[in-house]
């Protein structure tokens, strides 16, 4: 029989609508709660794992304890084998470690991880290249070349690993520097490689930046966001270089790359801000909310934006997202994606949305 390990990070995904870029530490994690952020791990492995409740008699479950995989297990119906010790609500990357280097032992076909960058990383210096991994998006920073586009489709892909044996690919485990990138400094580094299970339209691409070559396409592009706008009108400004170029041909130099910002009437009203602040900025007004993908990954939201939530997006409208991206990065990422953790949501955003791709250039992007 096959075996499949499941590793929930509690905390992971917390910092996220909070505007934190990450909960790696203690501290930031108290910072966190105390900002009113809720844990988002839970219900993205319950997700994932429903997806493979219809195969369970043809694999066993190892997790570990209670909030690390024991009780997602068995809220999505399954009757897991549970390994190891933790303390409940004190958990660390060193019960990461732990967890996988004991699956590994355990002899497990692969482990589904739930988490973000720093998860994968904590994860690939137990096992290595040994063990499979697939990574569950739940974090902040999904950089890595080793999460599935969506927590259901980790667990679809998992599903088809487990039965159809599919093909192992190593793929890049990415982390950023916290520090570095809440003072708006993105600083990535290669962790190491994990094998993982090859599904190319289910698992995403690394993170790819922008490029010195597409400035002046970013230029364009800001020149005719700028002719769009409308007096009265919220901003909501995205992350990345090319939202950047919206901001500095308003006259702005203070955008937050890595962050969300809030504009009205061509002036800053509040940067780098969370879900909370944006609802409040919103409430009654018109508002559009300025995107661009990130490159060769294809999503406009839930990664690296996970400030614009749902709640954000449903009380804006999807007639009111723009989304934005130079001809470049669209070579490289054909088709776009959303995974804003509301499958309701999504759903509205599949089909075709247009992009702005020049100074009076658009084209029609397919969403997956």
């Amino acid at each position: 029989m096959k075996k499949l390990g499941v590793i929930v990070n509690p905390i992971a995904g917390m910092g996220g609508r909070v505007g934190l870029k990450g909960t790696d530490g203690k501290e930031i994690v108290k910072k966190a709660v105390a900002l009113g952020a809720k844990p988002v791990a839970s219900q993205k492995a319950i997700d994932a794992l429903k997806e493979l409740l219809p195969h369970k008699e043809n694999f066993l479950l190892i997790t570990y304890p209670q909030e690390m995989g024991e009780n997602e297990a068995k809220k999505a119906g399954f009757h897991p084998k549970v390994i190891g010790r933790i303390i409940s609500g004190q958990t660390t990357a060193e019960d990461t470690i732990r967890a996988a280097r004991e699956m590994s032992m355990e002899g497990v076909d692969l482990i589904l991880l739930v988490g973000g960058d720093g998860t994968m990383r904590d994860a690939i210096s137990a096992v290595g290249t040994m063990t499979p991994l697939l990574g569950v998006p739940a974090g902040v920073k999904l950089h890595s070349a080793c999460f599935a586009n969506t927590p259901k489709s980790a667990g679809k892909v998992a599903a088809r690993f487990l039965s159809e044996g599919l093909p192992l690919r190593e793929a890049e485990v990415m982390d950023i520097d916290e520090d570095a990138y809440r003072q708006n400094r993105l600083s990535a580094k290669l962790e190491g490689f994990a094998k993982v299970p090859y599904e190319p339209t289910m698992v995403q691409a690394t993170k790819e930046g922008s490029t010195g070559y597409e400035l002046a396409d970013q230029k364009a592009i800001a020149r005719w966001v700028f002719e769009l706008m409308e007096k009265g009108r919220i901003c909501v400004l995205g992350p990345g270089t090319t939202t950047r170029a919206v901001a500095e041909e308003l006259g702005i130099y203070d955008s937050t790359l890595l962050g969300v910002d809030i504009i009205r009437d061509y002036k800053m009203v509040a940067n780098d801000v969370g879900e909370e602040q944006i609802l409040r900025a919103i409430e009654g007004k018109p508002a559009t909310i300025i995107v661009s993908p990130i490159g060769r990954q294809g999503f406009v939201l839930g990664r690296g934006n996970r400030q614009i939530s749902p709640k954000v997006v449903k009380k804006v409208g999807k007639e009111n997202v723009l989304v934005i991206a130079t001809p470049q990065k669209l070579s490289s990422t054909p088709t776009l994606k959303v995974d804003t953790g509301d499958a309701k949501l999504d759903e509205v955003f599949r089909g075709y949305i247009k992009v702005i791709a020049g100074y009076h250039q658009s084209r029609m992007v397919k969403i997956i």
